[in-house]
């Protein structure tokens, strides 16, 4: 099968007709073969109905659905893994994505052999202040952040190669993050392509703006997660060594200093009666606490073994 097109929704039920003939349009037209999976997070109206209804009249669309909201993160995640196309393409059931940009997006898979193209939304028809002018501060830091130079990390519509989204986990919220997450499993070759960005026909955005302060929250976590998710060790224990030696050589400054005045015949004070003494103590047990989280982080790491350590890429 060439493509599969995996489409995470939430009450769309006017869009999903609309939508589904549009791409259906466009595979016809280039001759492509394909599946179109639906992936209803728990809506409310009757895009369930809706997507049992284009199921019968085409075979060539499946359905999954959540008993409830759970986010486009888990959704993308069963739909990764029921597709079975060589090309994955991924989009919005709002109609903002354009069904028209998927022969581009996979003849750049296929032909340029690219892992990943993400869309970017040049024009975009959202609010400026509420969408616009967040989306570019949160695109610059997780450029910054992860290394990975797309300007639409958030953009629905992408297209994948089949063993890319097969050997990468979407969890939690990290649906913004999967070029990073492709790239941490060795898939560097990840490109990008101008999209037509269209205005909502119907409905309205199921994303407020706290999605933006989960976004950098998720950015910081896998920021970690990619730096030293195999080796927390080497964060906490040199942070605790450091914060441990600053403190015990304050305080070892501190009781020699003492020293040098009584031996001298200088009024010195109480150790516990000098302020740095209490800095210095507090500075080892942050140092100490650190190094321990680090420690037990790695025998949590020994002990875990659901997940594999390594993916093997081929075999001869």
């Amino acid at each position: 099968m060439d493509i599969s097109v995996v489409i995470p929704l939430l009450n769309e039920k006017e869009s999903l007709p609309e939508l589904h003939d549009w791409i259906v349009r466009v595979m016809n037209n280039h001759g492509f073969s394909y599946e179109i999976l639906f992936i209803d997070d728990g809506s409310t109206d009757a895009s369930w109905v809706t997507i049992r209804q284009l199921a019968q009249t085409n075979p060539c669309v499946k359905g999954v659905r959540f008993q409830k909201n759970y986010g486009k993160s888990q959704a993308l995640n069963i739909g990764f893994k029921k597709a079975s196309g060589n090309v994955v393409i991924t989009m919005d059931a709002d109609l903002q994505d354009s069904p028209d940009e998927i022969p581009v997006l996979y003849t750049m898979i296929t032909d340029q052999h690219y892992d990943l193209v993400s869309g970017w939304k040049k024009k975009r028809y959202d609010s400026v202040l509420a969408k616009n002018i967040p989306s570019k501060l949160f695109n610059w830091a997780a450029r910054k952040t992860s290394g990975v130079q797309l300007n639409d990390f958030n953009c629905g519509l992408k297209a994948y190669k089949k063993d890319v989204i097969k050997n990468i986990d979407v969890y939690g919220e990290m649906h913004r993050y999967i070029p990073v997450l492709a790239k941490n499993e060795g898939y560097d070759k990840i490109g990008e392509k101008t999209v037509i960005h269209q205005a909502r026909k119907y409905g309205h955005s199921k994303f407020g703006m706290s999605r933006f302060v989960n976004g950098f929250l998720d950015l910081i976590t896998i920021w970690f997660l990619s730096k030293f998710g195999k080796r927390p060790m080497h964060l906490f224990g040199a942070l605790g060594a450091l914060m441990f030696g600053v403190g015990f050589i304050s305080a070892a400054y501190i009781g020699i200093v003492k020293l040098y005045k009584i031996y001298t015949g200088h009024t010195a004070i109480l150790i516990t009666n000098n302020p740095w003494f209490y800095i210095s103590l507090t500075a080892m047990v942050i140092g100490t606490q650190l190094f321990l989280a680090g420690f037990l982080g790695e025998i949590i790491l020994r002990t875990k073994n659901k997940s594999k350590r390594y993916k093997v890429s081929e075999t001869t």
